[in-house]
This record gives C-alpha cells, sequence and structure tokens, in this order.
C-alpha cells in the first residue's frame, strides 16, 4: 500500500511542475514592477522599478507568501514552544527528585522497595 501512495505522490508532483512550467511559459512577457506609483515617485523622487517576466512575479509573490506566512505562524506558536521546554523542565527536575527519594527511601523501608520491584515477593 505503502509503494502505491509514493506512486501517487510522484504522479502529483510531475502534475504539478507541468502545470507551473505551462503557466510560466503562457506567462513570460515582461511587466515593469515599480516600488512606488507615479505620483509618488514625483513627491518623493524615489524610483524604483525592474522588468521582470510576469511568471517570475507571480512565483515571487507566492514564495513571499509563504514565507511570511511560515515566519508568523512561528511567531505566533512561541509562547507555546516556550511553555512546553518549561513544562519538560520541571518534568525532567521532578522526575530526578523522585529518582533521588526513591535511593534514599530503598535502603530502608521495605515497602517501598516492594514497589520498586512491581510487587514480586
Amino acid at each position: 500500500m505503502a509503494r502505491y501512495i509514493r506512486y501517487i505522490r510522484y504522479a502529483f508532483l510531475a502534475l504539478v511542475t507541468v502545470v507551473l512550467v505551462t503557466l510560466a511559459l503562457a506567462n513570460s512577457a515582461p511587466v515593469t514592477l515599480r516600488a512606488l506609483p507615479e505620483q509618488l515617485t514625483l513627491l518623493t523622487g524615489w524610483n524604483w522599478s525592474a522588468t521582470l517576466p510576469l511568471w517570475v512575479v507571480i512565483f515571487g509573490g507566492v514564495v513571499a507568501g509563504l514565507f511570511i506566512g511560515f515566519v508568523w505562524e512561528w511567531l505566533r506558536e512561541h509562547r507555546y514552544r516556550a511553555q512546553a521546554a518549561r513544562e519538560r523542565r520541571e518534568r525532567e527536575r521532578l522526575e530526578r527528585e523522585v529518582a533521588r527519594a526513591r535511593r534514599e527511601a530503598a535502603g530502608g523501608d521495605e515497602v517501598l522497595a516492594l514497589l520498586e520491584e512491581g510487587g514480586k515477593a
């Protein structure tokens, strides 16, 4: 079954590749990308522009959107990662404390010794 899933994934990736290449070939006309509208360039005196194929602008926008989304999500989840790290440290501290208490009590307490062995007596 896993083999078929792999083939389906490869077929899907091939289909996506064909669609993206077709889209790029159909939109190869050059477009001018400007940072500011013409009215603002007259006001600021700053006029940055680049002439690129349309498919570069489209794919660049998609990549930029994905990057911004990933960074936004990473920042949003920071508090959950920090809380998980705090809880992990607390759990490890408590495990060390329990292990130390068991070592100290194992020498003199027969009930704890039986519990440590799992009730085998």
